[in-house]
């Protein structure tokens, strides 16, 4: 018998956020391009695998419906007239199907928001690569996923050897979509059933109440840290005005250089990514003419509150951190330690938490409210440009194996973050069997060339590596010199 999917399910209020968001010119979906070794599959036949796994990915055939008057937050129906083949399409690159022209590619994809009257994704498969490869690019709206939940759809999709079989699809058939009236009655039970269960909670929270006040301190503690990140920041020539055309760009570093550097300057991977992105910022600013010594860059940093028992859930679970980085600082060394004294700071600071107390409160607020703000917000930074965050980065821990399709091996795994709100360039980062790329999208009309800061980052990278390889010898012969006087001295002693 077709299996029908639950009636309604509304969307959350951060979800539901990033549909306001979008407009004409800010699209909100996340994306990356997969590319294969060849040769290509044939269009049928990766149809074939997505039929064969829509059963675990419901929300690739549902639409995001509004309710009446914003009386709720939307909800995910069922799409009445769900076609697999407009959604997993086919294209080529012209010859010689270089890097160039997958990179023009993926930025006019990027530029085309997508179909709000259909499920929000689109999946391309990209025959023409050079040196015999084909690529995948998978798109899919902010609504639907985060970074994690988006790889986490990737391992749905993909196997984890080159042995594979298509089961049949299983059957399926559209719930027929309620009524206006009936998601405003279910949009209000399901706020009250909120409140109900926040009020549930009080009895637990004051049952204990010295762990109540010091969570309730640590949540001011962050909000009040948030509050002091967010002033202006002096103009730079990277955020503004955006358009609606995107262009993008990307890099590819190995994680043994990573290594390399933490054994040698200590830090997390992440602080040594971000250090290297700060550097690279740091290079583009000065190809635009913007003064380094005195620019403040602040980034958005997304932080991922999925707890482990979350995993393969479309939504997004997350906060977010705010990092000035440190552009000023030439030298790569003390530019990773500033970053690693920064983020040091920032995940003691409380406000991944804060973040995360006040989504969970957006809960409560009247959808239409919310809504309405978000929309005008997006609408002023067409024309007033917000000074609090000037950037996005995000890092996403992919997985460390080779992946396949259809039995051929997936070679790089390359990131796309998208840009609003007088963003004009954002950096995504995703790691993926023992490689990290970096995928830098820009604004066409106001930051055409995003390769200055995707190769400037590699850059920034090799320079850390070299001088960590030059202080582990350094520190290696050290040791073997002590070791030799030792030993010349123990053999004195003896004689």
């Amino acid at each position: 018998m077709p299996r029908y999917s639950d009636p309604m399910e509304r969307l959350s209020a951060l979800d539901a956020e990033f549909l306001h968001l979008e407009d004409g010119i800010a699209h909100m979906h996340i994306a990356g391009i997969s590319v294969f070794e060849g040769p290509p599959p044939g269009i049928d036949e990766l149809r074939a695998l997505f039929a064969s796994r829509l059963h675990l990915i419901p929300r690739y055939r549902q639409r995001a419906r509004a309710v009446p008057l914003e009386l709720g937050r939307p909800v995910w129906l069922d799409d009445p007239h769900f076609r697999l083949d407009y959604h997993v399409r086919h294209t080529a690159l012209p010859r010689p199907g270089d890097d160039a022209r997958l990179c023009a590619l993926m930025g006019r994809l990027m530029s085309q928001p997508l179909d709000r009257d259909r499920p929000l994704w689109e999946a391309w498969l990209v025959e023409g690569l050079s040196d015999d490869r084909w690529a995948l690019i998978s798109k899919i709206h902010h609504c639907m996923v985060d970074g994690v939940s988006g790889v986490d759809l990737l391992t749905i999709l993909l196997q984890v050897d080159r042995e594979f079989d298509l089961p049949e699809p299983e059957p399926w058939a559209p719930a027929p979509e309620p009524a206006g009236v009936a998601r405003v009655v279910d949009a209000w039970a399901g706020a009250g059933s909120a409140l109900v269960a926040r009020a549930r909670s009080v009895p637990r929270m004051l049952a204990d109440p010295a762990t109540t006040a010091r969570a309730l301190g640590d949540t001011i503690a962050g909000i009040t840290g948030l509050g002091r990140r967010l002033g202006a920041t002096p103009p730079l020539s990277i955020e503004g005005p955006i358009g609606p055309h995107r262009v993008w760009a990307h890099s590819e570093v190995s994680i043994d250089d990573i290594r390399t550097i933490r054994k040698a300057f200590g830090g997390t991977l992440n602080d040594v990514v971000l250090a290297a992105t700060a550097g690279g910022y740091r290079t583009l600013l000065e190809a635009r003419g913007d003064d380094v010594a005195t620019a403040v860059v602040r980034t958005l940093v997304p932080v991922s509150v999925r707890g482990a028992d979350e995993r393969n859930i479309t939504d997004n679970r997350v906060s977010a951190l705010l990092l000035e980085l440190p552009i000023a600082v030439d030298d790569p060394v003390e530019r990773l330690e500033a970053v690693r004294a920064a983020m040091t700071e920032l995940k003691a600071s409380h406000m991944a938490e804060a973040g995360k107390t006040v989504t969970d409160l957006a809960e409560l607020a009247p959808p239409m409210v919310m809504g309405t703000v978000s929309r005008l917000f997006t609408r002023a930074t067409h024309q007033i440009t917000q000074r609090s965050v000037v950037t996005v980065t995000t890092n996403v821990p992919g997985p460390q194996l080779a992946l396949y399709c259809l039995g051929r091996e997936m070679l790089q795994h390359l990131p796309y973050v998208p840009i609003a709100m007088s963003i004009r360039v954002g950096t995504a980062i995703l790691s993926y069997n023992g490689r990290i790329s970096f995928g830098v999208t820009a604004d066409l009309d106001s930051v055409p060339d995003p390769s200055t800061l995707a190769d400037a980052i590699p850059a920034e990278l090799d320079r850390l590596t070299r001088l960590a390889e030059r202080t582990l010898a350094g520190a290696k012969a050290s040791t073997a010199r002590r070791s030799r006087r030792a030993t010349a001295s123990s053999a004195r002693g003896r004689t």
